[in-house]
């Protein structure tokens, strides 16, 4: 039997690495890069680098002397220069074509300049909201991105959905009273008793016309609590 679970948000908030845009392996050639030009463990820095700005992963595992803006800007540089391997999300493009009209917004813990890129080179479109590294003070898991993009929108932040398939991500969103939806297979406590879904194949959403919209969820798997 087909099971759907049905919520009823006003706007839609997006993370874009893994929700939107699959760009694992770029993600995984830079670092990889930062971690030998310093002799580090990639495994370890890939193991929490997801979901968070650049400035603050470097700062996190640099070795000491190393110059953290000048790292940063250098590792940034070379993502927007890199395309290479950069997909949508299976669904990512139906579901954003069908959203004219609606509320929705980019909530991203890349720059400006890179989400720009990463969307072009995934051929998605991007929405007239984008709240980017640049546009907060502290990057998630604080929970400004998606309180600013609420605001933005003119609507309250539990009035919204949130899709996020990171930690980081996932903990912004609780904290800023926003309820999630996780996309892939990625677990954590903050993913607990979320719904989940493999794809975006797995959502459609219909604008209802009252300013309340009908997102359905295909075969949502909870996020078994522990």
């Amino acid at each position: 039997m087909t099971s759907h679970t049905t919520l009823s948000p006003e706007a839609l908030l997006f993370d874009m690495d893994g929700t939107l845009v699959d760009s694992t392996v770029v993600v995984e050639r830079t670092w990889r890069r930062f971690a030998r030009r310093h002799g580090l463990d990639a495994e370890r820095i890939l193991a929490t680098a997801h979901g968070r700005r650049t400035g603050e992963t470097v700062a996190r595992y640099a070795p000491a002397g190393v110059d953290v803006a000048a790292e940063t800007a250098r590792l940034v540089a070379e993502e927007v220069e890199d395309v290479d391997g950069i997909v949508p999300v299976p669904g990512a493009p139906e579901l954003l074509a069908s959203l004219a009209g609606v509320r929705w917004a980019v909530v991203t813990s890349a720059g400006r300049e890179l989400t720009h890129r990463r969307m072009a080179a995934a051929g998605l479109p991007l929405p007239s909201l984008l709240v980017s590294a640049d546009d907060v003070r502290e990057g998630k898991p604080s929970p400004e991105g998606y309180l600013t993009a609420a605001a933005a929108l003119n609507v309250r932040p539990a009035a919204t959905v949130v899709f996020e398939d990171a930690e980081a991500g996932l903990r912004a969103a609780a904290a800023a009273g926003a309820p999630a939806v996780v996309v892939g297979d990625h677990g954590c406590p903050a993913a607990e008793g979320c719904p989940r879904v493999r794809d975006l194949r797995e959502v459609t959403v219909t604008d209802t016309g009252s300013g309340v919209l009908r997102l359905t969820l295909k075969h949502p798997e909870p996020v078994p609590r522990a």
